[in-house]
């Protein structure tokens, strides 16, 4: 069989035993799609080709391991990318700050109207006094949500289960809705 011609598991197998001509086919027909499913996940050209090259180069380390009973070659080799990428953005995210000194008067990209900027500087001002109303750990989750963390990354940075960081930053947004706008919470009827 040419190895152009090859089913994607059989250019696997053909990775795993260190045939040449089948890791230039599986280079040459993934290549452009784990870029591209690395780009969209990061934003960035260089970086995603780095993440592609990576995750090539693991796939083929790792060949001998790859089970056709789990999946499609194409959905194996991407799931190798798409980790490789969250770790990437991981890597990009892991300065450590104090989410408790975060910038709260700025939330809009334009410039004030000057007549605008008193109302602003209000609405600053209560929304940091509705924030120091907190308990600190309801606080500090929040203000790392807003960071745009995720509820797992909060859990792993307070130390604390992936349901308590969810419930600290759905609690303390509830409680932010009714000090600082006066509303109270709408539950969902089902």
């Amino acid at each position: 069989m040419d190895v152009d011609d090859a089913p994607d598991d059989v250019l696997i197998a053909g990775l795993a035993a260190g045939d040449q001509a089948a890791a230039r086919m599986f280079v040459d027909r993934f290549s452009s799609r784990a870029i591209g499913l690395a780009y969209q996940l990061l934003g960035d050209r260089a970086a995603a080709e780095d993440v592609a090259q990576e995750a090539l180069v693991r796939a083929w380390r790792h060949a001998g391991t790859y089970d056709v009973r789990r999946g499609s070659a194409s959905a194996w080799l991407l799931t190798i990318v798409r980790n490789l990428a969250i770790d990437t953005l991981r890597l990009r995210r892991a300065v450590p700050f104090d989410p408790m000194t975060l910038p709260i008067g700025r939330l809009a990209d334009d410039e004030p109207a000057a007549e605008d900027e008193a109302a602003r500087h209000d609405d600053a001002s209560r929304l940091r006094v509705a924030l120091g109303a907190l308990p600190v750990e309801q606080r500090r989750c929040l203000l790392m949500a807003y960071a745009g963390y995720t509820a797992m990354e909060v859990a792993a940075i307070e130390h604390i289960p992936l349901g308590t960081a969810k419930t600290r930053i759905r609690t303390g947004l509830q409680k932010l809705r009714l000090s600082y706008l006066g509303e109270p919470r709408h539950e969902a009827t089902s």
